[in-house]
């Protein structure tokens, strides 16, 4: 059995590297064919402003452009390029964006895109008229003014320099609408579709699938290669595979888990790829700072010092959609810790019995006696939060402390977490691009994902400095001080294990690469289907 998984293991690491690299040379794109990809979820409504969903993205996505946006062949999700935006050029105090806009794009209803569209899209995502929802909004508070000085032409002026600028900008989720569709209803957007991408509107049948087709008129020639595509909405995992391995469905763009990808490897060999990488979601432990013995950082510091990180990386990654141990920043991209700096936190040392000794007369210190009990909210959601729940008990088991389980249902999760309601419990973050501002912002003392309540001027102060250093250097040295007040000093948070992405597809499936965001790459025109 051993060989067996190991020679699976080993065939769906070769496919990984196969398929992580764009289309070689004899792999010419080829026109034609429609696209099938499962959705675990359906749109709450079309707005990409107001909703922070897959289930819009993913069969929304491929209707609109966006003004930058990531590059689709960069696995790390970090480079913007242009979309709606042909060139751009920042001033030498970094406070001034100046776009060149594409001309000859039109909307799908005929009427042509200017620098007029852009700017009301943005105020919309800025400054929501009453009653209009925009979930991005504090993303853009160095946003001092936009201006157009020409129909092709939109400035951005910044009160501060802001490393993240660039990618903020590249928003999967900041559609460019019709400026005159606004005015008349800023609300249009939610029930109906025009945008300028590579794919028009056919329809969307509730609770079974989305349908769009080629735009003809596209402003990028020659694409897209796909006639069309069909979002096929399915809420169960099994039956998720079941159509991949039926080949009912080229691919879900979500991810499976390690159990799910060896088994459509078994079935289909040859016809299946395997994309992999790693992922910008984590689940943390949240700590109410407000509630004995929680309020004590000794306290949470045994807890963090409990956990062997490591040896959970190597057995959860068989069975859950997690691997990789880090810190504030998804591994392998520009600003991730490097490993040997990373063990010199608490609880990502390599030596586990001093850590656990550590931690016991931490506990001592704080008062908290041998078998204290506390109850940890899990989520209701198998994967990853169940084995993840599992392992933090039996974790915290090692040191003497006695933890009972509390799964919440999903709809009624985030309400609990908001009251405040909670002793610890597992909170997550998934970001739609990798970049720290958008990261790590929900540590701030005022921000409304701080369920666990912590008041920190430093860390208030460091997020500030990182953000508006002009230096990477600098910003990284910043970013290393931020994230060891966090994790060690105060451990205000508890990181578990970084989600590991997986993608088993047809092998029929080109021109889509996958990154560490399942929000990330979802307009589609740059994939094609092989025969």
């Amino acid at each position: 059995m051993y060989n067996r998984i190991r020679m699976l293991f080993m065939l769906a690491t070769s496919m990984v590297m196969a398929a992580a690299w764009p289309a070689l040379a004899q792999d010419k794109p080829r026109p034609g064919g429609e696209l099938v990809f499962a959705v675990p979820s359906e749109p709450p409504s079309y707005d990409g402003h107001q909703e922070e969903t897959f289930g819009l993205i993913h069969p929304v996505a491929p209707h609109y452009n966006t003004l930058l946006r990531v590059d689709p062949s960069d696995k790390t999700g970090t480079k913007p390029v242009g979309d709606l935006a042909e060139s751009w050029t920042v001033s030498s105090d970094q406070k001034t964006y100046t776009f060149r806009l594409r001309r000859g794009v039109k909307f799908h209803d005929g009427a042509d895109m200017s620098s007029r569209d852009v700017k009301a899209s943005y105020d919309k995502i800025l400054n929501p008229p009453a009653g209009v929802k925009s979930l991005r909004k504090a993303a853009y508070q160095a946003v001092e003014a936009i201006e157009t000085p020409d129909a092709h032409t939109i400035v951005f002026r910044l009160k501060w320099p802001e490393s993240s600028f660039l990618l903020n900008l590249s928003s999967p989720w900041n559609f460019i609408y019709k400026a005159d569709t606004l005015a008349k209803d800023p609300r249009w957007y939610e029930k109906n579709i025009n945008g300028t991408g590579p794919f028009t509107f056919v329809e969307h049948v509730k609770g079974s699938h989305w349908v769009g087709k080629k735009n003809a008129s596209y402003w990028d020639k020659g694409k897209p290669y796909l006639d069309g595509y069909r979002a096929v909405f399915i809420t169960s995992s099994s039956a998720q595979v079941a159509a991949v391995r039926g080949e009912r469905a080229h691919i879900q763009f979500r991810g499976f888990t390690p159990a799910d990808r060896d088994s459509l490897v078994k079935a289909l060999d040859s016809k299946i790829a395997v994309q992999e990488s790693p992922w910008d979601c984590v689940l943390m432990v949240a700590m109410h700072h407000e509630k004995k013995p929680f309020n004590d950082k000794r306290f949470r510091r045994a807890l963090t010092l409990a956990l062997d990180r490591y040896t959970a990386s190597k057995n959860l990654s068989r069975i859950a959609i997690v691997r990789d141990v880090a810190g504030i920043q998804v591994p392998g991209t520009p600003w991730a810790t490097p490993p040997e700096d990373l063990e010199k936190l608490a609880g990502y040392g390599k030596d586990i019995k001093a850590a656990r000794a550590e931690a016991r007369q931490l506990l001592k210190e704080a008062g908290v006696p041998e078998g204290y009990a506390f109850t940890f909210k899990n989520r209701g959601i198998p994967q990853p939060y169940e084995p993840l729940g599992i392992w933090l008990i039996d974790q915290w088991k090692q040191i003497g402390l006695n933890v009972k389980q509390e799964i919440v249902e999903a709809s009624a999760y985030h309400p609990m977490l908001k009251r405040g309601d909670f002793e610890a419990a597992m909170d997550f973050q998934c970001g739609f691009i990798v970049e720290p501002d958008l990261d790590i912002a929900r540590f701030l003392t005022n921000s409304d994902a701080n369920y666990g309540k912590h008041q920190d001027k430093v860390i208030d102060e460091l997020y500030v400095k990182q953000a508006r250093a002009t230096s990477p250097d600098e910003r990284r040295k910043v970013l290393r001080e931020f994230e060891k007040r966090l994790l060690d000093e105060e451990v205000h948070v508890l990181y578990t294990l970084q989600w590991h992405r997986i993608i088993p597809h047809s092998a029929k499936v080109k021109g889509w690469t996958i990154t560490p965001s399942h929000y990330l790459n979802n307009q589609l025109d740059t994939v094609w289907l092989a025969q």
